[in-house]
């Protein structure tokens, strides 16, 4: 197995920032250290870069199969690389949707040919397939996801009953997307009785409300704390939420954790004037006043995680009129920088970015040496250049759609290079073509 050293890396890890040498054999890190010496192998000076650990997105939409025509886990897995993502779990609104053990296996085998970070899959939960979900190896998916509000895919799960023998019936750790569906339709009618199709997309946030988020999100804590479930509250976006949540245990003994995402934390509902449809996502962007309590929470450790919801769709779907135009927007390469750019402003210090996008999906989902930089542990490592401005544009977006809502963005940080499992797969904006993503596996009984 081949070795490569790195010299003079500014590490930022377990809340410390110093800088050591990491000597990678193979896979792992063999070593951390002040000075390391090794003859005749591959050495990279890093210069006194930052190198963090690689980032872990709990929640992305890469598309394939059936929706091939707005991502590929092969194109949106080297977007995330460039970003510094080294590893995803992918939801199961694809088509087929991944509601079957067959279906989930079908999905991990075209990772393994495919993918270039590493890889899971959440298994979809829906009104009638509990036996099914029985089944699922908690060693080998990263957990289950259930669509409380509807959304891409029409996976929406409303039996009351349903979702308490859910969460009676599996151990693992249940995602969910929290919007109540009938609040959602009744404000639609409101507005579309008012505008036909056409309704302006200010009226986003009114239609998919701070109401219709809380019913769902204070609804499923309640069953969760009522059945001992395992939960997980994704993409949470009002600041009446954040109160749900609670920072006084640690993350590895919370019951019910939570996670932001990157548009929620950067954008507000100033920005539909501009940004239109780009920013339609499910659960809204909401005011600037939610956004403020969203990273309070984040800061203050109600919020465990920060991820992307990762959802592209092309440009010609985006630029039809509101009830047409879907919801979801790509972000993976994109989701560290604003992150450190948000370091820059002074919102975030560089350890907690690196704790809430690296440390604590780890330890939230049970990944085994993954997320942290530990001798022994997978050699998934980011370099990022501090102070090394440059501006997202369309020639240097990855995405398969083409677009992102960050375009014309000047981000302060840049991601150099990347290592998957070792190997040197992104570096000074080009991505190896040679695949390193492994399956991820969990340390679970």
């Amino acid at each position: 197995m081949s070795k490569v050293l790195l010299k003079n890396a500014k590490t930022v890890n377990e809340g410390t920032v110093k800088v050591q040498d990491i000597l990678i054999h193979g896979e792992y890190i063999e070593r951390l250290d002040s000075n390391i010496t090794e003859a005749n192998i591959k050495t990279i000076d890093c210069e006194e870069n930052w190198v963090i650990p690689g980032v872990i997105d709990d929640q992305v939409h890469f598309r394939e199969p059936g929706l091939t025509h707005k991502g590929t886990i092969a194109t949106e897995s080297s977007a995330a690389i460039a970003g510094g993502i080294t590893s995803f779990m992918e939801q199961p609104n694809t088509n087929p949707q991944t509601t079957t053990i067959e279906k989930l296996e079908e999905k991990f085998q075209m990772a393994a040919a495919s993918s270039y970070a590493n890889y899971s899959f959440l298994f979809g939960g829906t009104n009638d397939n509990l036996e099914e979900l029985k089944k699922v190896d908690p060693k080998s998916c990263s957990g289950i996801k259930l669509f409380l509000g509807s959304s891409t895919g029409n996976m929406l799960v409303d039996d009351e009953q349903v979702i308490e023998n859910i969460f009676k019936n599996t151990q693992m750790v249940i995602s969910a997307h929290c919007e109540d569906e009938t609040t959602i339709r009744n404000n639609l009618a409101i507005y579309k009785e008012k505008y036909g199709d056409d309704i302006p997309i200010k009226y986003h946030p009114i239609i998919r409300s701070e109401e219709a988020c809380y019913l769902s999100s204070s609804r499923a804590i309640a069953l969760a704390k009522k059945t001992g479930a395992r939960l997980h509250v994704f993409h949470v976006s009002t600041g009446k939420e954040t109160f749900l949540f609670d920072n006084t245990i640690p993350l590895k003994d919370k019951k019910i954790t939570s996670e932001v995402c990157i548009h929620h934390l950067w954008f507000s509902d100033e920005d539909y004037q501009e940004k239109g449809t780009l920013i339609k996502w499910n659960p809204a962007v909401k005011t600037a006043k939610d956004r403020t309590a969203l990273w309070e929470a984040l800061l203050d450790d109600r919020f465990d995680v920060v991820a992307t919801d990762h959802a592209p769709h092309t440009w010609d779907e985006k630029q039809n009129v509101y009830t047409k135009a879907p919801s979801g927007g790509p972000l993976v390469q994109h989701a560290l920088p604003a992150m450190l750019q948000s370091y820059t402003e002074g919102k975030i210090s560089i350890e907690k970015v690196v704790e809430k996008m690296c440390h604590n999906p780890s330890l939230l989902f049970d990944i085994e040496k993954r997320g942290y930089i530990k001798e022994g542990y997978f050699a998934d490592l980011v370099e990022v250049a501090p102070n090394s401005k440059w501006q997202v544009k369309k020639a240097n977006i990855l995405y398969k759609c083409g677009w992102s809502p960050f375009e014309g963005v000047t981000f302060d940080h840049k991601v150099k290079r990347t290592f998957v499992n070792g190997f040197l797969a992104y570096e000074n904006g080009k991505v190896n073509k040679q695949k390193a993503g492994r399956r991820l596996t969990f340390d679970r009984d």
